[in-house]
């Protein structure tokens, strides 16, 4: 049988070690150089830059990894976007939870248009961890009737799916929105699309590990979380 490559080979520091650095950022609002000072300060000498660069490799594969382990979410999805500042431009990112505030999926665009909502909905009913909707509620902007009602003919949304257009339904998406409004604001601004689009999926997937998420892993156990990503890679917490 042939053996899968460690994702750490040739890293000069311990798989531990790059995953800390990498759940902390992600985690929690720091910065780059927050996280080479935290490390400083234990005796480790890791430049903001290699940080960088384990975030960009490391915080999709943990986004990929989680997924097969998470519970199933509900089948009412509240669909809103917020505002991602991406160089000197705002671009899109739309979230789709469920009743309970489950994340289901999320995508960043650089337009809110009819296309990009329809590329989100093939996006969100491919989550593994999603049930068919049987309602999907919005926002008052006028590209979801049509991108819905599309999806619907392109057999992407079931068609007993209803749209309901109601802004006080979508106040669960918007008081999550707060923790990814949080963490760029740490960053500042992020320097690309590409970079973004990487970093944004490590801090959904944390987000999604503390809201207890995951199967037989409470949101209050750091310990456990802990561990659960470094099981991921095979390694010890």
């Amino acid at each position: 049988m042939k053996r899968t490559p460690s994702p750490f080979k040739w890293r000069h520091f311990e798989p531990e070690l790059i995953l800390l650095c990498v759940r902390w950022y992600l985690r929690y609002q720091l910065s780059y150089r927050d996280v080479e000072e935290m490390m400083r300060e234990r005796g480790l000498s890791v430049d903001h830059s290699t940080v960088f660069r384990w975030v960009q490799r490391y915080a999709p594969e943990i986004n990929k990894r989680m997924r097969p382990h998470l519970k199933l979410a509900g089948a009412s999805y509240r669909i809103d976007e917020t505002y991602v500042k991406v160089g000197k431009s705002w671009e899109y990112l739309y979230r789709a939870l469920d009743e309970d505030g489950n994340t289901i999926e999320f995508l960043l665009t650089a337009k809110r248009d009819i296309t990009a909502v329809k590329r989100f909905f093939k996006k969100m009913m491919r989550a593994d961890h999603r049930r068919l909707p049987f309602s999907i509620s919005v926002d008052k902007h006028a590209s979801y009737p049509e991108a819905f009602t599309a999806s619907q003919e392109e057999k992407v949304i079931p068609f007993d799916c209803r749209l309901r257009r109601t802004k006080y339904l979508t106040n669960i998406v918007e008081q999550d929105h707060r923790f990814i409004r949080r963490r760029w604001r740490a960053m500042q601004c992020f320097r690309s699309f590409h970079t973004a689009e990487r970093t944004l999926e490590g801090i959904e997937a944390l987000h999604m590990i503390h809201k207890g998420q995951v199967k037989r892993l409470a949101g209050r156990d750091a310990m456990g979380q802990a561990k659960f990503v470094a099981s991921l890679f095979q390694i010890a917490a």
